[in-house]
């Protein structure tokens, strides 16, 4: 093994990578051994590093100290061996020295777990959690539409609601399809995209989890004030009266066709406060932009002008009143925004007192701390091969020579 004082900045990468650290590849990739090993505490308390993790570099300093170890150990085992020669005189393998026998000692240490070893730990036994989480609140979501469907008044005993943008923008038919069809092709690329990321299980569950939030909220809306249709164009699905199994079979249907319009599943009315279009058209550009390099600017641009237009063509297909889409944009943000500065300080995410902690006092603290506790400072940008085994660990360059590559993050 080269002595550590010797290593290169791409010696210090693999050492990283090895380690289970490459969220500090791109804050230490011009340092080398010698630099590496005078890295301290009072490091970390500034940036770059001070903006990689919020343990303020505490694992990455137990290891560095047993990379210390282990190098002192190698220098000082150069000058003698253990294999039967020590110091100058010659002292064969198994020969008696002052009365001692020279022999091997083996020592078992224990490796550490997954969770000692990274800070971005996988733990998809959560992922799945938050992925159930999700579930049901869809599911809450489509029994409490065809609740509240129910209670809609008809539009001759309560005409549509005023509203200033109707006023100022006369309704196109086709802009609902429109808006629909941005909210496939954003959650379709975020699909995609997540499935790339390195640390996507981390990812997943927080996706899984707001947007199951932000569903149980519109239900609680949707339920306690019931507004008239937004339009006059509406064909509301007939009543029910109580008729159940009619209700359950309604209710599959417009699960099983993703809640949309334009699968035709969706024909049920009185879940206007607020739009669900404009939380998933706001919350996948929100993802898309927040686990993304900084540097791919068009493809942000993109997406954002794909959720920008799906939330035009709502108000412009007239399906929603202004004031829908005004609150599901805010509640999405506030809520995507709270999350991720929660997730970001290690301190917010262990304090639990009311008192320091404000953030303690909201009802979806403690299973957020179950989620994130084990997630230390910001999730890196690192992407992966979807299918690595897919792909030859080589590839021929010119004049003949291989070149050997691997693919890590991007």
């Amino acid at each position: 093994m080269t002595e550590v004082g010797h290593w290169s900045a791409a010696e210090v990468s693999d050492w990283l990578a090895e380690e289970g650290m490459p969220e500090y590849s791109d804050a230490l990739r011009n340092v080398d051994g010698v630099g590496l090993l005078q890295l301290s505490e009072a490091d970390f308390q500034r940036e770059p590093l001070c903006l990689v993790t919020g343990d303020n570099g505490r694992s990455f300093l137990e290891r560095l100290e047993t990379l210390r170890i282990a190098n002192h150990m190698g220098n000082h085992g150069n000058n003698r061996q253990i294999n039967g020669h020590v110091g100058n005189g010659k002292v064969h393998k198994g020969a008696v020295k002052n009365g001692f026998r020279s022999e091997a000692v083996q020592i078992h240490i224990p490796l550490p777990s997954e969770n000692e070893r990274t800070a971005f730990p996988t733990e998809w036994h959560k992922t799945g959690l938050a992925f159930a989480y999700a579930l049901c609140c869809f599911f809450t979501t489509s029994v409490v539409i065809s609740i509240v469907h129910e209670r809609v008044p008809s539009k001759e005993e309560s005409p549509p609601l005023p509203d200033k943008f109707f006023d100022l923008f006369d309704r196109v038919q086709w802009a609902f399809s429109i808006c629909e069809i941005n909210g496939m092709l954003l959650v379709a690329v975020w699909l995609v995209h997540w499935l790339h990321l390195k640390h996507r299980s981390i990812i997943g569950r927080r996706f899984f989890f707001i947007v199951g939030t932000l569903y149980l909220y519109r239900c609680v809306t949707m339920y306690i004030t019931t507004l008239p249709v937004p339009g006059m164009h509406f064909k509301c699905a007939p009543k029910l009266f109580g008729d159940w199994e009619a209700q359950v079979r309604r209710i599959m249907k417009m699960i099983s066709g993703g809640g949309l319009s334009i699968t035709g599943s969706h024909s049920l009315c009185g879940d206007y406060l607020y739009s669900g279009h404009t939380v998933m058209l706001t919350l996948t550009y929100l993802f898309i932009k927040e686990y993304s390099s900084r540097r791919w600017w068009l493809y942000h641009w993109v997406c954002l002008g794909l959720s920008v237009t799906g939330i035009f063509c709502i108000l412009l297909a007239h399906d929603h009143y202004t004031v829908d889409v005004v609150v599901a944009y805010f509640i999405t943000t506030r809520l995507f925004w709270w999350y991720h500065a929660l997730a970001n300080q290690q301190c917010l995410k262990q304090d639990s007192d009311s008192q320091t902690n404000a953030f303690s006092r909201v009802w979806w603290f403690r299973l957020f701390s179950y989620f994130e506790r084990n997630v230390q400072g910001v999730v890196p940008r690192h992407y992966q091969k979807l299918f690595p085994w897919l792909s030859l660990p080589w590839r021929p360059s010119v004049g003949g020579r291989v070149k050997y590559t691997a693919v890590d993050s991007l």
